[in-house]
């Protein structure tokens, strides 16, 4: 059957029931080690793959917290093997804010509805009908292709991805390159449905501020009380008005916005630019300036005792090459009397938009979608490509969905009643099934 008459009915099918599946396994990431259902979610995929013949290894860095990698070999051992990686956890969802039930992954107005639809069991799903369709008709890649489902990626990667380049990493031997999650959607920029290419992303720093002060009677005058001394700290450091910063990637994504809407990048005010991206401009803005979010406080007891000490905890996201810059200014701007300390640290990642990996990329979405136009971003969290980057290899967002102009698709992120389109992931499958059957 020729390219372009190739039989997708099947795996059209499998890739809506695959990820419905996939979100019905309950797999919050609470943190801190604390997750459930990783294990089940990893035996569950194993069955898929070794239904069509991989054998998968999965390997637990802690009971339950479990990782699975199979490789698909391909006809050229000559050339690099890809690895192409999802994560099997989800962030917490809390049942009474969403209008339907977020595990039972219910169909309605033509799309999956559930804890995971689009961060990330959209693309393992995708990633698991592609290559089931490709056993079913007798087609191998050109390279070896490196299929991961991680554990524990929605709380830094220390038990998942992080453990298995620290432990295993000859499951990952050959490989230069990856790709994952959070690129490859499409976005509508003045009329123009535009796929974002994640080829950058922030770093991390999780923070933890530690006042200290004078414990005591509530009633009492206290000029050493460590609530106020963090009270300050935090608003000083949630105020704090980060400088813009472009680098390579955003000033590109900038560019191409400006050519495509033919209003002027000003390097001085993006705003004016950003206006015209609709809800990504939440997603791009936040990678102008590093960002330091005060996210969590803890202190005191009981009403009436001045407690001895007071913590609170900083999610910072710092800019390639920046992010001692940015931990020097957060410990002068928490002040005297505040401690800091880190509580997990992980590097911003950028590579360039060119090479054969790229190329691709947009030639599988062009297959699809003729008139798309293909612009990289950065993303302004983080993906297991951090970990999968001390292996020396570099990391591609692309997860491909063509997706409704109406859908606030950025803002479902972590977000109640997140959903995905099933054409969507029907359309992404079958980019996938292009790109991994010729690159």
């Amino acid at each position: 059957m020729a390219e372009n008459q190739t039989d997708y009915s099947i795996a059209d099918d499998e890739v809506v029931d695959i990820c419905r599946q996939l979100i019905r396994h309950d797999t919050t990431n609470f943190g801190g080690n604390n997750a459930k259902g990783e294990r089940k979610a990893a035996e569950y995929v194993a069955e898929l793959l070794s239904e069509v013949g991989f054998e998968c290894t999965i390997e637990e860095s802690e009971k339950g917290r479990a990782s699975l990698v199979a490789r698909f070999e391909g006809t050229d051992s000559s050339l690099p093997a890809l690895i192409v990686h999802g994560h099997l956890d989800v962030v917490p969802a809390m049942a009474d804010d969403w209008s339907v039930d977020p595990f039972a992954a219910e169909v309605k107005d033509g799309m999956i509805w559930g804890r995971g639809a689009v961060d990330m069991k959209d693309m393992d799903a995708m990633m698991l009908a592609t290559v089931r369709h490709m056993v079913r008709n007798q087609e191998k890649p050109r390279r070896d292709l490196i299929l991961a489902f991680f554990a524990d990626e929605e709380a830094g990667g220390e038990y998942g991805a992080g453990y298995m380049v620290e432990k295993h990493p000859h499951l990952f031997e050959g490989a230069t390159e990856a790709i994952s999650e959070v690129g490859g959607f499409s976005a509508d920029i003045n009329g123009q449905r535009t796929y974002l290419l994640q080829t950058a992303e922030k770093g991390i720093a999780w923070l933890k501020l530690t006042a200290h002060g004078r414990a005591g009677h509530g009633s009492q005058v206290n000029d050493d009380n460590a609530v106020t001394k963090l009270a300050g700290a935090v608003s000083r450091i949630g105020a704090y008005e980060w400088p813009l910063s472009y680098t390579k990637t955003t000033r590109a994504f900038l560019e191409g916005v400006s050519e495509l809407t033919g209003v002027a990048f000003d390097e001085s005010n993006p705003q004016v630019l950003l206006d015209q991206l609709g809800t990504v401009a939440r997603f791009v803005g936040a990678t102008l300036q590093n960002t330091a979010n005060p996210s969590v406080l803890t202190a005191g007891y009981k009403h009436n005792v001045i407690p001895g000490t007071a913590e609170a905890l900083i999610d910072a996201r710092t800019l390639p090459e920046q992010q001692e810059l940015v931990i020097a200014k957060i410990r002068e701007l928490a002040g005297e009397g505040v401690d800091l300390s880190s509580v997990h640290e992980d590097v911003a990642l950028e590579t360039t938009f060119s090479g054969n990996l790229v190329d691709s990329m947009v030639a599988a979405l062009g297959k699809e979608d003729p008139d798309a136009v293909v612009l990289p971003y950065m993303l302004s969290g983080g993906t297991d490509n951090k970990s999968l980057s001390r292996l020396g290899i570099t990391g591609y967002g692309f997860a491909p969905l063509r997706l409704p102009k109406e859908l606030d698709f950025t803002g479902l992120f972590h977000g109640v009643d997140e959903r995905v389109p099933i054409e969507s992931l029907r359309f992404g499958m079958r980019v996938l099934h292009r790109l991994l059957s010729t690159y």
